[in-house]
């Protein structure tokens, strides 16, 4: 498999810098087995069969996104720079991994002070590591208290090809985040999930489609390209979830009563992947994730998707690839921008069933 295989010519005005609404408005490319069809988000009850399980990601979007005046003492006095600085990841210790621009500003023992309104600082940070890529940082504050100073020093972490576009503003503090969104982690929205509001779960739930709840922390990996133009050399980044007792429950469930796994986007169904048995059956499950699902992979639980269109040469692209077949998807995506679907984190999505409907 190369690279190349998992290309297509996008136009940039189908790329979505802002949700449908009501979020429930978004078009919905059914694909099942053979059928395909344009729809709406709204009709997924209709689409769906009772019994039908879907597996939603209850992680919650932190403000991740942040602005910092670097302070580092030397022989002529203190020296300042401006930073900016998006947490990617929880460390052990307490302390995060982050991307920071510029990283060549940064040096070990810098301390970092994160300013609001009059420039009072909220956080502030000291540089543990400053390594290729990356950048480590302590906070000053852990816990309630780091939230809450997060919450008003940070700013929602939007995809590059939206924050290109326009800067964060006070709507993406809700269109960025899941309806169930419970145990804050992420540092991108599980993007299927924003598709969803109370009416729609309800009219799920009265079709007796039930929904199952699982976390997985997404990473500012996720908007990595691949580099590896034989993609099978790719290394995917980790992610810590975790499948919590009822879910598994509740999967084993619905297998047993013929019911059909659905997942509610892509991180969903890699947590899922990764925690099944062989056979499919399902545990309480706790721990990181890198799972690379490539054409060729053979599908332990899950029994469709529902997801987003994505970039290409992406490993979600892959992901797609991998459960409907390259040539399957290839002519979804050609019908979808031909009909002018919207793309990506803000755009429309598609339900994926292969096989019988």
């Amino acid at each position: 498999m190369r690279l190349s295989d998992f290309d297509f010519d996008l136009p940039e005005d189908l790329i979505a810098t802002r949700p449908a609404r009501p979020r429930t408005a978004a078009r919905l490319l059914n694909a099942q087995g053979a059928t395909q069809g344009d729809h709406h988000v709204r009709d997924l009850p209709g689409l769906l069969r009772a019994g039908d399980l879907l597996v939603i990601n209850n992680t919650r979007v932190i403000p991740a996104q942040l602005s910092a005046l670097r302070q580092r003492e030397s022989r002529d006095g203190p020296g300042t720079a401006r930073v900016d600085v998006t947490l990617m990841a929880p460390l052990a210790d307490g302390s995060w991994r982050v991307m920071a621009r510029p990283l060549r500003k940064l040096a070990e023992g810098d301390m970092l002070r994160f300013p609001v309104g009059a420039g009072v600082p909220v956080l502030t940070a000291r540089v543990v590591a400053r390594r290729s890529g990356d950048a480590v940082l302590a906070f000053d504050q852990q816990g309630a208290a780091f939230d809450e100073a997060l919450a008003q020093a940070g700013r929602m972490p939007l995809p590059p090809y939206i924050a290109s576009r326009r800067a964060p503003d006070a709507r993406d503090d809700q269109d960025y985040q899941p309806i169930w969104a419970r145990h804050a982690g992420s540092v991108a929205a599980p993007t299927a999930s924003l598709h969803f509001d109370a009416a729609l779960i309800d009219a799920l739930r009265g079709a007796g489609i039930d929904l199952a709840d699982v976390t997985l922390h997404v990473g500012a990996g996720t908007f990595l390209p691949v580099t590896e133009d034989d993609v099978t050399r790719h290394r995917m980044h980790a992610e810590w979830g975790t499948v919590p007792a009822q879910a598994a429950d509740r999967i084993n469930a619905a297998r047993a009563a013929g019911g059909r796994i659905i997942a509610v986007g892509t991180t969903a169904l890699r947590l899922i992947e990764s925690a099944a048995a062989p056979d499919g059956q399902m545990a309480p499950w706790q721990g990181e994730t890198d799972i690379f699902i490539r054409p060729g992979y053979r599908f332990r639980v899950t029994d469709g998707l529902i997801t987003n269109f994505h970039l290409p040469k992406s490993t979600l692209l892959m992901l797609v690839s991998a459960l409907m077949g390259t040539d399957r998807v290839r002519a979804l995506y050609a019908h979808a921008i031909a009909e002018r679907y919207r793309f990506f984190s803000y755009g429309d999505a598609s339900l994926l069933i292969p096989g019988d409907t």
